[in-house]
């Protein structure tokens, strides 16, 4: 009885990589070694083999590596000469990095509010962001949306968004590469998809890495140029002025034997999110992915009346379990970004949210005795 309360105490963890490098551990290890045999380790062989998959994997026509999810965002946004006096609508509930290479390029990002039910941008507060962006004398340029916790946007309300104002659509799937909207893939939802391996993702790597996906072989050119120095002809052409944006081949390597069991970790998320809504969902507002879409489930988010949110993470807390807020703050409250504008009508939902939501452990190899733990623990936490 002893051993079994100390294995029930152990600390559970919020994402378990220790637990996927178990199984592929042999695996991985032999990949790497390979590319310390032959030691290409700047747009090795591995780099190549990796993009050919992933764009295979989503269906896309390109897959373009690169050294983080950020890099991603900056390359087509550099790409599209995205620059001073130009607009990009970006929503409020996400990380900051959605408009940080915005404001880098020094254009303004526009932030827009989401919708409730999906914490993805909101296709009506998108529309009055490029209002807002008009009445400003900037020009709207671009909308990225979030694909937010693993789930996709309402791509086809957004698209049309786009082609009614002349915009761009960039798709920031840093948590969703793996998902599915109304039958297509994640990557070939609009012009340019951009996804994150940063280690804690669905398919992460074993330190930064990104890639964009495209149908647009102009742009796959571009961006393999601007990702290497603006590299031209050869080494010695700058055509252009770029960036050190580049996944290192040991990355490529790792993320190359990860693919292979993607397919399987993603069935097993869904089965882990599954059962939480089962058990949670007459005592949380619980995630909805609706019929149109899956989800990879980045992270599982329920939501909470402010008041029960603090102490659930503290009793969870306290039975060793981890909880994780996203987002605390919107980005609109950031230091950084309060003095960019804010969509007619406001965000309240996204303040509302920040206020409301709470993240439980996720990840593909959540065994059922310990996600009852879990599950117990929050009903109990909400229970009092």
């Amino acid at each position: 009885m002893n051993q079994h309360a100390r294995i029930e105490e152990r600390p559970i963890p919020f994402i378990d990589v220790a637990a996927q490098r178990r199984r592929l551990g042999p695996a991985i290890d032999q990949a790497v070694a390979r590319v310390l045999a032959h030691c290409q380790f700047i747009q090795g062989p591995e780099v190549h083999v990796l993009e050919a998959e992933l764009a295979a994997f989503c269906g896309a026509r390109h897959a373009i590596s690169c050294a983080s999810g950020t890099d991603a965002l900056l390359l087509v946004l550099m790409a599209w000469q995205i620059g001073p006096g130009d607009a990009v609508i970006c929503p409020s509930f996400t990380y900051h990095a959605t408009a940080e290479m915005v404001g880098l390029l020094g254009a303004t990002p526009i932030v827009a509010d989401i919708l409730p039910d999906t914490f993805n941008i909101d296709p009506a507060s998108c529309e009055r962001a490029v209002a807002t962006a008009k009445r400003l004398g900037l020009k709207p340029r671009a909308i990225i949306p979030v694909d937010l916790f693993g789930l996709p946007a309402d791509h086809d309300a957004l698209t049309a968004i786009a082609d009614k104002h002349g915009l761009s659509v960039l798709d920031d799937a840093a948590q969703a590469f793996g998902a599915r909207y109304r039958g297509r893939s994640i990557g070939t939802l609009a012009t340019a998809t951009a996804t994150s391996f940063f280690p804690a993702k669905p398919l992460g790597c074993f330190g930064d890495g990104g890639a964009v996906f495209t149908d647009d072989d102009g742009l796959a050119a571009l961006l393999k140029s601007l990702r290497l120095h603006g590299e031209g002809v050869d080494r010695s052409e700058a055509a252009r002025i770029g960036i050190t944006g580049r996944l290192d081949t040991i990355q490529a390597a790792v993320l190359i034997e990860k693919l292979k069991v993607f397919p399987e970790e993603i069935e097993a998320r869904n089965l882990v999110a599954a059962r939480y809504s089962a058990a949670l969902t007459d005592l949380a507002t619980v995630p909805r992915v609706g019929n149109e879409s899956t989800s990879v489930w980045a992270q599982y988010t329920i939501r909470l009346k402010p008041d029960q949110r603090d102490p659930l993470a503290a009793a969870l807390k306290a039975q060793g379990i981890p909880s994780a807020i996203y987002y605390t703050r919107p980005l609109h409250r950031q230091p950084a970004y309060r003095h960019f504008p804010i969509a007619e009508g406001g965000v309240p939902v996204s303040d509302r949210l920040s206020k409301e939501v709470l993240s439980l452990p996720m990840h593909a190899y959540l065994d059922p005795p310990v996600q009852d733990r879990i599950i117990d623990c929050v009903r109990r936490g909400l229970a009092n």
